[in-house]
């Protein structure tokens, strides 16, 4: 064990801050969903009983209107919900391809958090045509034993249920694929048109919760006002707010009621908030997990009902600035053309070269990455190209990052007498990461720069490094369930102060370590990180508590596992030998590291 470097607070606090970032990629919205497994009862083979609703301009829509179908689809939707907002215009389209005379597609919002004007802006903003009902006090979702959104059901004329589960396999818990694999509702509708049997009649259903209405009365001690809001304020409002980037608002009473269920399962599996560090190596200052006692206390609240409380127990909520966190900057660089969001599928990194005219070293000591459009930027990050690097390298030759964008990430702002020095001459590349949300949108986001006024100032720069596994020498072979490489990062030869770690890995990534080594024994020092269950999901950046002295002699080693096999969800083709590349389908091993030279 080494010595622990004791930064003043001065120094420490701002280089967190900028630690901090976060970097989502484009399956963000799977960690916000659930699975329903297939259970022993099965839904095939249960007539409907008929049920009339009120649709969202307010007219009584009765299932028997329905009668002279030969095809039924009962989808219930949601208005939030992630996935429920990608596959409205799916179904949309299931009901152009096969018209209106045998097929009727019905949509259902049984959420209670879900008004009728929210979902008649739901139904215009897809451009829906077909019926979309509201389902007060959830009791057809009950008649249907619906559990979550997007929920279809298929029934023929007689209201007897043929299909049961999801659209198709496109999205999914964890993960999405740039097309469907499997169409299964499309399949039966067409087997049932065709007087057939439904030759996979039930499949495993993906998405939120339907937001039920609970028949407990609020009860106990525990209450929203005094408990659980000081919570949500600290693990979760950043990204679950108006304009943000997560599927629904957690900033008052009311917009936790109706998420309750979703709530408890993503906690329980540990998916919120979002933390992949084994806990036996390391301290981390942006450690994002609920405690246990935090966990009893919001289980426990939904339990016990929800009770509401005493609004003057309310915490004072964060404030969020609209404008610039950091000073007015010197120098504003804006992506050189808007990118065009479809409304669905997946979106590989898109990537803009900036010449800014810099003719003399520049001294970064602030920096704001800024989405134009929240709600489908998930990440930005602000690469330096050096100098002399030629134009078909700009993609592939990067120096340090200057500034980056994740919900919840904090811009940084460099302590007195630090600066990331950008020699002159430099280009920057922007590295766009984009999450469709079910609406075609566009995005051209920018990044405030503040330069150092006096740059005699500066007396120590904040640098990165990277261990990264040579790119013609990464070869995963099709269907290989563990592949393990290792990358040594150069022994320092002076003593450099350690701030963060940030390991990246694509879709097949496992695991990732990162170990001390002793250059002259080869042998462990001590893990400083290890990430078991790696997840391109979430690719967090790991911020020491208290950055780490290395020391000459010393290394980093890092070793990353990929799982190349159909085992992996992620995968998007377990037969396909995977090189090293920029893009999702593609490979990289780079263990990211931040420090200063002391």
């Amino acid at each position: 064990m080494f010595p622990t470097l004791r930064l003043p607070r001065r120094l420490l606090l701002p280089l967190l801050a900028f630690a901090s970032l976060t970097i989502h990629s484009q399956r963000v919205l799977g960690n916000e969903l659930g699975t329903e497994e297939l259970g022993t009862e099965s839904h095939i083979g249960k007539t409907i009983s008929r049920f009339t609703l009120d649709n969202c301009y307010g007219r009584a829509i009765s299932l028997d209107t329905f009668a002279n179908k030969k095809a039924i689809v009962v989808a219930f939707l949601g208005t939030e919900c992630p996935l429920a907002k990608l596959y409205g215009p799916r179904l949309e389209k299931l009901q152009q391809t096969f018209g209106t005379d045998d097929l009727a597609v019905i949509g259902i919002n049984s959420n209670r958090q879900d008004s009728l004007t929210e979902v008649l802006a739901y139904s215009h903003r897809h451009e829906i045509t077909f019926q979309m009902l509201k389902d007060l006090g959830n009791k057809v979702a009950d008649i249907f034993a619906a559990e979550r959104t997007p929920e279809v059901f298929l029934l023929d004329s007689s209201f007897t249920v043929r299909y049961h589960g999801r659209i198709d396999d496109q999205y999914y818990v964890g993960g999405s694929r740039a097309r469907p694999e499997i169409s299964e509702l499309s399949e039966a509708i067409k087997q049932l048109l065709s007087g057939e049997d439904v030759t996979v009649p039930e499949t495993p259903v993906e998405g939120c919760h339907i937001g039920r209405v609970k028949s407990v009365s609020p009860t106990g001690s525990i209450t929203f006002t005094k408990h659980i809001a000081p919570i949500f304020n600290n693990h979760c409002m950043r990204c679950h707010r108006e304009d943000e980037i997560a599927p629904f608002n957690l900033t008052c009473y009311e917009d936790v009621i109706g998420w309750e269920d979703t709530i408890m399962e993503v906690i329980e599996e540990g998916r919120m908030p979002p933390w992949f560090a084994n806990s036996k190596h390391g301290e981390f200052a942006n450690d994002s997990r609920l405690s246990a006692k935090q966990k009893d206390l919001i289980f426990t609240w939904i339990e016990n009902g929800m009770p509401r409380g005493d609004s003057s127990d309310l915490p004072i909520p964060p404030v969020y600035t609209e404008g610039w966190q950091i000073q007015e900057p010197d120098q504003v660089i804006v992506m050189p053309e808007a990118f065009a969001v479809p409304d669905g599928g997946i979106v590989d990194y898109q990537h803009f070269v900036i010449d800014p005219k810099w003719t003399e070293d520049k001294y970064i000591v602030a920096t704001e990455a800024r989405p134009q459009n929240r709600s489908v930027v998930h990440h930005i990050l602000l690469h330096v190209i050096p100098p002399e690097t030629t134009p078909e390298n700009h993609h592939r030759i990067r120096g340090p990052i200057l500034a980056g964008y994740a919900p919840g990430a904090i811009p940084l702002t460099t302590p007195d007498g630090v600066a990331i020095k950008v020699e002159a001459g430099s280009k920057l590349l922007f590295e766009m990461h984009y999450t469709p949300n079910g609406y075609a949108q566009q995005d051209q986001s920018y990044v405030g720069l503040c330069f150092a006024k006096d740059p005699s100032q500066i007396k120590h720069e904040l640098k990165g490094d990277a261990a990264s596994f040579p790119h013609r020498q990464l070869v995963i072979e099709p269907n290989e369930p563990r592949t393990q490489l290792v990358q040594d990062s150069r022994a320092t030869k002076r003593d450099v102060a350690l701030i963060s770690m940030t390991p990246h890995m694509h879709l097949r990534g496992k695991s990732f370590r990162y170990d001390l080594i002793d250059a002259e024994t080869n042998n462990v020092i001590e893990t400083l990180l290890d990430v078991p269950a790696y997840d391109f999901n979430w690719q967090l950046k790991y911020v020491l508590k208290k950055p780490k002295v290395i020391r000459p002699g010393q290394f980093i080693r890092c070793t990353a596992v990929f799982d190349n096999s159909a085992n992996n969800l992620s995968n998007p083709d377990p037969d396909q030998r995977v090189r090293w590349g920029p893009q999702s389908e593609d490979e990289m091993m780079i263990g990211f590291m931040e420090y200063i030279p002391l």
